[in-house]
């Protein structure tokens, strides 16, 4: 696990995928959930951490718009990294819709998909629905 240091705190990297390969892998092998704004992807990788890789096609808008897209994600998925279960190669893409949400919205679309893959831990989906109906 990589850490870097931030001020007087170490802060954890978002350990992603890189490589074509593993991107293929995961789309020829994984699950996929989608709803009005992603789609996720999810494949076993039996290691002690998560892989992340996201994809925001040229549909979605022009470089400014993608990179916000893929901004909005990571850091929706870093704030809640430690909800998701270890051990699983996740893409997300990214929708047409996707260029014109909220960070709230897409925080809410990433847990969304956590919540249909069945990969979050179960303490946490309570407190996610709790959150919810209120």
């Amino acid at each position: 696990m990589a850490y870097f240091l931030y001020g007087d705190n170490f802060m954890r990297f978002t350990q992603s995928l890189r490589k074509n390969r593993q991107f293929q892998e995961v789309y020829k092998k994984g699950v996929s959930r989608a709803n009005r704004y992603l789609v996720m992807y999810v494949l076993e990788n039996h290691q002690d951490e998560n892989l992340l890789g996201i994809s925001v096609s040229k549909k979605v808008g022009n470089s400014v718009v993608r990179h916000r897209v893929k901004r909005l994600v990571k850091e929706s998925y870093r704030l809640h990294e430690d909800i998701f279960n270890s051990g699983l190669n996740i893409v997300i893409t990214a929708r047409a819709s996707a260029a014109s949400i909220s960070f709230e919205q897409m925080e809410s679309a990433v847990l969304h998909l956590g919540r249909l893959h069945h990969i979050m831990k179960e303490e946490t989906k309570t407190e996610c629905e709790a959150d919810q109906s209120n």
